[in-house]
């Protein structure tokens, strides 16, 4: 049995996620739970504090790696929007 097999297909990968606060979150996906999402290694970018748009937070990511912020963050179930691979993600 290996010990990530319940974990989901995007377990480990980068991801951005929306949050319904309008802030959003890129880091690793470690699993989701009733409770909402866990995520590792990861930044959040919050529109009404950050010093730049989102497009440019995640094209820095790409670029030079998530700026982490936290090591492990889980975000509620009531907070999450939709979830992409950091690969797929296109501002909208």
């Amino acid at each position: 049995m290996m010990h990530h097999e319940n974990r989901g297909e995007l377990h480990g990968i980068t991801v951005v996620m929306t949050g319904i606060s309008g802030k959003t979150y890129m880091g690793r996906f470690h699993e989701e739970t009733p409770r909402g999402v866990a995520m590792r290694d990861l930044g959040v970018h919050d529109p009404a504090v950050s010093e730049h748009d989102l497009a440019t937070w995640v094209g820095r990511a790409r670029k030079f790696g998530v700026p982490v912020e936290h090591r492990m963050l889980l975000v509620p179930a009531d907070e999450v929007g939709v979830c992409v691979r950091l690969a797929e993600w296109a501002p909208v």
